[in-house]
């Protein structure tokens, strides 16, 4: 098979389209033929060297894809099922293995592109959005990096939840976007101050969640944005891993502080999002009230170029490459 390598550590120009033996199944997995794999932030950073496989991984980047079902070592699943799965490397391949319970359906109407961007940023939306934050309907929530594609997806299933969406983007064009897709409100935060603008949005209440992919010197700010009982979820680090706050105000409005990472959790755990996902967020998009975003495709050999165009910071939603069937 055709896979895309990281020569070594650098920039776009380090992917390369190489020959690969086919993955060799184990227990409990299935063989995906891939039409198409969606492109992270994380594939940017494991190509830099800054973001390394969990051990017993494929090497080559990717970990999201959509295709058909080749071979299975796994009861629930036979060759001849179209799917988009969650995996923890290998996507950007012409096959794929991935864990069965990481597998889900093709949502009905969306074609294998769009499928491809929904496992990564679906499955992280839903656990830290709506687990670990605890968004409910009638609640506030700012959502930053609205365009990006953990943004695009956030912004339509909190709206559909039935919270109120604010969300910060780059520029007064992405902040249409955000407004489009259902926020309230977009914060250009380059031109405005976040935390004024929400004072002034929620007349001085806050926002009940947060969800956040910058960090750095994020987290105070953010702290000022929270109501009370306000709830944090650090799932980035783009601003930096460090930062000065003061807990006064955690304590004062028994805020909450939390986060998590999805590639090195259990195949247990993630089959568990996967079902909860399945559940609440599958008839969402058979119905076609959320759809994902995207930017832009690439075939597979072009990775290089699609890493290129989502470093530029111009992307709206999602870059996904797409596999030549042969």
């Amino acid at each position: 098979m055709i896979a895309i390598e990281i020569r070594e550590p650098g920039g776009p120009e380090v992917l390369q389209p190489v020959e690969r033996p086919r993955p060799t199944l184990l227990a409990g997995e299935v063989l995906i033929r891939v039409e198409a794999a969606g492109v992270n932030r994380p594939d940017i950073m494991q190509r830099l060297g800054k973001y390394p496989p969990p051990p017993g991984a494929s090497d080559v980047p990717g970990l999201e894809v959509a295709g058909t079902i080749e071979e299975s070592a796994a009861p629930q699943w036979i060759a001849g099922d179209r799917v988009c799965a969650l995996v923890s490397g290998g996507g950007y391949a012409e096959f794929c293995a991935a864990p069965a319970p990481q597998c889900l359906r093709l949502p009905r109407g969306l074609d294998t592109a769009s499928a491809a961007a929904l496992p990564e940023t679906f499955f992280t939306v839903w656990t830290n959005l709506f687990d670990r934050g605890a968004l409910r309907r009638g609640e506030r929530v700012l959502i930053h990096g609205g365009t990006s594609g953990i943004g695009t997806t956030a912004i339509q299933l909190a709206r559909a939840f039935g919270a109120t969406v604010y969300t910060t983007a780059g520029s007064d064009e992405k902040c249409r976007a955000c407004e489009t897709l259902g926020a309230t409100a977009a914060i250009n935060y380059r031109t405005d101050d976040f935390v004024a603008s929400i004072r002034e949005l929620t007349l001085g209440g806050g926002v009940d969640v947060i969800l956040d992919i910058v960090g750095g010197d994020y987290l105070p700010r953010n702290l000022e944005c929270l109501a009370m009982n306000g709830r944090l979820v650090q799932i980035g680090l783009m601003g930096g891993s460090r930062a000065q706050v003061n807990l006064t105000a955690v304590l004062q409005r028994r805020l909450t502080i939390t986060g998590s990472t999805l590639r090195a959790r259990s195949v247990e755990e993630k089959g568990a999002v996967a079902r909860d996902v399945e559940k609440q967020i599958w008839p969402l998009l058979d119905s076609g009230e959320v759809r994902p975003v995207i930017h832009a495709t690439f075939p597979l050999e072009r990775a290089a170029e699609a890493h290129q165009l989502l470093e530029s910071g111009e992307v709206i939603g999602k870059v996904v490459l797409t596999v030549r069937l042969r």
